[in-house]
């Protein structure tokens, strides 16, 4: 049996314990379900050589293959043909979620240039966070020379809480560097 991430024994030692405390039933405590990591390529998905570069360094980032996601209808618009590829989707559960996670908030968070701390008015009323990165370089994994095109990619963090405080409260005692709310 492969051991326990540090982040996944600090939950179960430190955080749920404290969390408990609070909420007195131990089945009521909000915990992590998943992550998932998307990353929209725009009109750069034609291109296959920039499609495999997006895949190799979505792939290096999260530990796991990605799947590409595809056009639900045409757009004439955009050029756009129903079935072809537009991103890339990644989703996360248990110790990988709980790897990458740690590498989030210990390694690639940090390296963001003139970061002020995540926007805490960014749940989207159910206990789940969104957050966006403008590039991918952040993350120590990814080879300047092998990347073919800069990507973003939004990371949602899927929590068990009812509401948006009780996550919020879950992702501090993660380490998540959120900012003061304005009014605060």
């Amino acid at each position: 049996m492969k051991n326990k991430p540090r982040l996944q024994k600090y939950y179960q030692e430190e955080i749920n314990k404290g969390l408990q405390e609070k909420y007195g039933n131990c089945m009521r405590v909000p915990r992590l379900q998943k992550i998932v990591v998307n990353c929209g390529l725009g009109k750069s998905a034609k291109d296959r050589s920039v499609f495999d570069s997006a895949v190799e360094s979505l792939k290096e980032i999260t530990g796991q293959k990605p799947i590409t996601t595809r056009a639900k209808k045409s757009i004439s618009t955009f050029f756009l043909r129903k079935g072809d590829p537009v991103g890339l989707k990644v989703t996360l559960r248990k110790q990988r979620m709980f790897e990458f996670l740690d590498r989030l908030v210990n390694v690639a968070i940090p390296r963001i240039r003139d970061f002020r701390g995540l926007d805490p008015d960014s749940f989207d009323g159910r206990g789940n966070y969104t957050l966006g990165i403008s590039e991918q370089f952040i993350f120590p994994e990814i080879d300047y020379d092998k990347v073919k095109e800069v990507i973003g990619m939004d990371i949602t963090i899927i929590t068990t809480a009812e509401t948006d405080e009780e996550a919020l409260e879950l992702l501090k005692r993660f380490g998540l560097p959120f900012t003061l709310k304005k009014g605060a």
